[in-house]
């Protein structure tokens, strides 16, 4: 990946200022405190200049930034943290300390499963930023309906952990990024359930 990695850092800094990668903190295996690597896809300072979530729309995202998001290039750098041990290729989606302080004894059985850069979640939610564009108050509809929706579906790694369980998901996360622009995987029920609640929102 390291030639592919070079030509987006090389994009990312002849289109716009500020560091090639964005660093934020995530809670892990175990409840551990660690930092994310991605690819930086906003403009410098965007954390000063709105909320923490993210809409398809944001004016914050640079026009290298949509491609990287689009085709989640951005990922890539959690390489890093795979070969730091802080992640594994799949698992349950990391999320900030904020969000996590809010979650449930049930909720928090996801920590017993080290976090990755691909997930059930992932697979399902590939339009997330699309979804929260639609809805009035995304910071709300974040936390209360898509939160406890991730955890639901990241259930299915602590229930499923297994050499095999991964390999599925790890192709379908190819077949996702490729094929499945044309032939979308299964839309997960959930998934349905959380685009009727969006109304409320």
């Amino acid at each position: 990946m390291a030639p592919l990695m070079t030509v987006v850092a090389i994009l990312i800094k002849a289109t716009s200022r500020g560091p090639v990668f964005f660093r934020q903190e995530r809670v892990g295996w175990k409840e551990k405190v660690f930092r994310v690597y991605k690819f930086r896809t906003m403009v410098e300072g965007a954390e000063d200049l709105g909320t923490s979530v993210t809409t398809q729309n944001d004016p914050r995202i640079t026009s290298v930034g949509r491609v990287l998001r689009r085709t989640k290039l951005d990922e890539l750098p959690q390489l890093i943290n795979v070969f730091k041990g802080d992640m594994s290729l799949v698992g349950p989606r990391p999320d900030v300390p904020e969000i996590v302080r809010n979650y449930n004894p049930e909720m928090r059985r996801i920590f017993h499963v080290r976090p990755g850069i691909t997930s059930v979640a992932t697979l399902h939610l590939k339009d997330e930023e699309g979804i929260m564009a639609k809805v009035n108050d995304p910071d709300r509809f974040y936390e209360d309906v898509l939160v406890p929706l991730k955890i639901r579906l990241a259930m299915a790694h602590v229930h499923n952990n297994s050499f095999l369980f991964d390999l599925k998901i790890l192709c379908q996360t190819i077949w996702m990024l490729t094929l499945g622009r044309w032939r979308p995987i299964e839309e997960h029920p959930e998934v349905g359930k959380l685009k009727d609640n969006m109304i409320n929102f």
